[in-house]
């Protein structure tokens, strides 16, 4: 069983699903973001919760070597897109599509399957590979 597969039991088991994970360097310092979801959102009671959970078990299975913050958070309302079941889970929202080497895509994610997704752009609808893909993410209008 994979480490994400081990986290995302962890995470099931206080009522959240795991969304990501990402390893960054902010200041100097690594930091291992575990980001989960649940539908009616995210209290940050439930995010010391599961980071309690985790980080005992992480202790015995480090995600990487070397020391590290371990931080547990909503993905946000304006979030990264990196795998098909994030698409999926997004249609209907806005989204901003980086293709490198091509004009961005801004539009509203219509569909969403395992090899492609579809935008409703201004000038019509665009058919995206995800290999196409260089950025993705959801956005919101603050205006």
């Amino acid at each position: 069983m994979s480490l994400e597969s081990q986290i995302a039991k962890i995470i099931e088991a206080n009522g959240a699903a795991l969304y990501d994970t990402e390893v960054v360097t902010e200041f100097d310092e690594t930091i291992f973001r575990v980001y989960i979801t649940k539908t009616g959102g995210i209290e940050l009671d439930l995010c010391a919760t599961i980071s309690n959970e985790l980080s005992p078990f992480l202790d015995v299975h480090p995600p990487m070597n070397g020391a590290y913050r371990l931080e547990v958070s909503s993905p946000g309302i304006e979030r990264k897109l990196t795998k098909p079941v994030h698409f999926q889970n997004a249609i209907g929202e806005k989204v901003k599509i980086k293709i490198p080497g091509e004009e961005r895509l801004k539009g509203m994610l219509k569909s969403a399957d395992s090899n492609s997704f579809v935008v409703e752009t201004k000038h019509g609808d665009e058919t995206v590979t995800y290999s196409q893909v260089g950025t993705a993410k959801t956005y919101y209008d603050w205006n």
